[in-house]
């Protein structure tokens, strides 16, 4: 039975087809449609802002996984939630008072998460772990789609569930960035619940076959 989920990034998608791609993304099996805003000054791009969630939203069949890449993230929560984010992640390098912002975005009704840059270590977050619904783990360095996997973030992976397990929290694992069929298995096997595909969904011949691939990895004949 099929338990990880998986969330198609909107980073890759045909800005000019935006409806047409987030409509093809509703006919798939994934899970959710997730969504990276970028200020430009956490990191070195920018991409997305709240009416590109509203647009998202009107359209989607899926929830919203919006992930905030810009600092001072609480002047922007209230916005994004009601843009229509259903999950909304910060990072950790972003905010001093972590615990607060958490907190905020659970007053909202939305899902909580934290994010985690590649050169943090997990250490970091066993303090908020029992109050954040998902952690994302950064498997590049975030800013841009298309870079390569870092393999570091499979032992990253292995020691947030040892974390998780050992506090008997609930929080998903969700990984994020160079993940597609060549290395999806050794992700999942190592404890992730969810999948962030970009480019390997929105850029492919088949993107419904795509999906169908990641969400069915390690089973009915799909391996990575």
């Amino acid at each position: 039975m099929v338990k990880h989920l998986i969330a198609p990034s909107l980073l890759a998608a045909d800005f000019g087809n935006l409806e047409r791609d987030i409509q093809m993304i509703n006919n798939t099996e994934a899970d959710w449609l997730h969504v990276d805003i970028m200020d430009g000054i956490f990191v070195p791009n920018i991409s997305f802002g709240p009416e590109i969630v509203k647009v998202a939203k009107k359209y989607s069949k899926l929830p919203l996984d919006v992930h905030l890449m810009i600092e001072k993230p609480e002047r922007y929560i209230e916005t994004f939630r009601d843009a229509g984010a259903d999950h909304i992640s910060v990072h950790i390098e972003a905010c001093p008072h972590l615990h607060r912002v958490i907190q905020q975005i659970k007053t909202t009704g939305a899902k909580a998460g934290v994010a985690v840059n590649p050169h943090t270590s997990i250490h970091q977050i066993e303090d908020i772990i029992e109050d954040v619904d998902i952690v994302v783990l950064m498997s590049v360095n975030p800013g841009f789609g298309g870079q390569k996997f870092i393999y570091n973030t499979i032992n990253k992976i292995k020691a947030l569930r040892e974390l998780i397990t050992t506090r008997n929290a609930h929080a998903l694992i969700e990984v994020d960035g160079g993940v597609g069929q060549q290395n999806a298995e050794s992700i999942l096997q190592a404890g992730a619940d969810v999948l962030v595909a970009g480019n390997s969904v929105f850029s492919a011949e088949n993107p419904n076959l795509a999906v169908y691939a990641l969400k069915n990895i390690g089973i009915r004949g799909f391996y990575a």
